[in-house]
């Protein structure tokens, strides 16, 4: 018996995507990652679209969420990023709870405490092992998706360390080096990271045909 043809992936032609997320960090990440294919991203913040509530168990289900909001607010083809930060002493925790581990009362996230957080409850275990994970969604408006996961593994430290990155960057040293994320030049985290590891899959499935792929 053949196996199973997969289907080709939807290539993606826009120079023009929305970025589903209000995180500074994360658009300015995406929109280095997909520069050099000559893709100009807008956030959903620049454009004053709503967050839509995030109710899957999954990084890929929530970007799924996010993406197809954005896409059939603005028109626009959307790129979702979903990612967080898990711990194997704590069972993956925070993991797609991430950003709701530093929320504060007042709506705003508070990440120095949240790192503490983890920090205090996994402190007691031997296992030091990390890793970040990132879920990256293309949406289209007639609701096709394309979705993908990449990880950068790694270890916890206490205490944080490094000025650059954000959200749980300074706790987290991945496997072969001595640097926290937030130490490192933003070049070589881009390089490295989660996120890098997902849109690499993305660009081999649905920007192979571009400048860069």
């Amino acid at each position: 018996m053949n196996a199973p043809v997969s289907a080709p992936r939807r290539q993606l032609v826009e120079t023009r995507i929305v970025m589903a997320s209000h995180n500074a960090g994360k658009v300015r990440e995406n929109a280095a990652l997909l520069a050099e294919y000559g893709i100009e991203i807008v956030s959903a913040k620049d454009l004053g679209l709503p967050v839509p509530d995030e109710t899957e168990t999954t990084f890929i289900g929530n970007a799924t969420i996010k993406a197809l909001a954005a896409a059939k607010a603005s028109g626009l083809v959307a790129l979702a990023d979903d990612s967080g930060f898990s711990v194997a002493a704590l069972d993956g925790a925070p993991g797609v709870y991430t950003a709701d581990w530093a929320e504060q009362p007042d709506g705003s996230r508070n990440y120095p405490a949240a790192m503490a957080r983890v920090a205090e409850l996994a402190r007691p275990h031997a296992d030091r092992g990390a890793w970040f994970t990132c879920a990256l969604v293309l949406a289209w408006p007639d609701g096709h998706t394309e979705a993908f996961e990449g990880r950068a593994m790694g270890e916890w430290i206490w205490p944080p360390r490094g000025e650059a990155g954000f959200g749980y960057d300074p706790m987290f040293v991945p496997a072969g080096r001595n640097q926290s994320f937030a130490e490192m030049d933003k070049a070589e985290k881009h390089r490295i990271s989660h996120r890098a590891d997902a849109f690499r899959l993305l660009a081999e499935g649905c920007l192979s045909g571009r400048r860069g792929g």
